[in-house]
């Protein structure tokens, strides 16, 4: 692995389900020892999770961290609020669209670049269900297609 890769952790499947992503943003994460620990472990579930502005602040909350197997009295609390870090131009940005309608602010993968943890943040919109079936019904269709034409070969 060279100084630029990239390692997938986490990712949201259920909010590129449930949302349709309009914007995305990067931002670090601040976490603790043992959280960083059990996060390059993999051990993250962002299924339930959003993020709230609060303060001029960006905070994520409800992102389950598995406490550290190896971490003693000092392990952290699974589901505790965490603080990220963007520009402040980007807060600003997020706030203006957030205090629209409809907008909620997501988070979609969780990775490791260079060392750090960062976190890939959607601005998302809730999809109608039938936005949903359609979505369904076009990635099977797409998938019969390809298997059709592998067969074809």
């Amino acid at each position: 692995m060279t100084a630029n890769d990239v390692k997938v952790l986490a990712t949201n499947r259920k909010a590129y389900h449930d949302y349709e992503v309009v914007e995305s943003f990067e931002a670090g994460i601040i976490l603790t020892g043992t959280e960083i620990k059990s996060v390059r472990q993999g051990q993250v579930n962002l299924r339930d999770g959003f993020a709230l502005i609060r303060g001029g602040e960006v905070w994520l909350i409800n992102v389950h961290i598995a406490p550290y197997a190896h971490g003693q009295r000092d392990n952290h609390e699974p589901k505790r609020e965490r603080k990220l870090l963007l520009h402040r131009r980007e807060i600003d940005r997020i706030q203006g669209k957030i205090s629209e309608r409809g907008w909620t602010l997501a988070p979609l993968r969780l990775y490791l670049r260079r060392n750090r943890a960062k976190i890939e943040l959607g601005l998302v919109r809730g999809k109608r269900q039938y936005d949903k079936r359609e979505a369904i019904a076009r990635r099977d269709s797409e998938r019969d297609l390809q298997r059709a034409l592998k067969e074809y070969r």
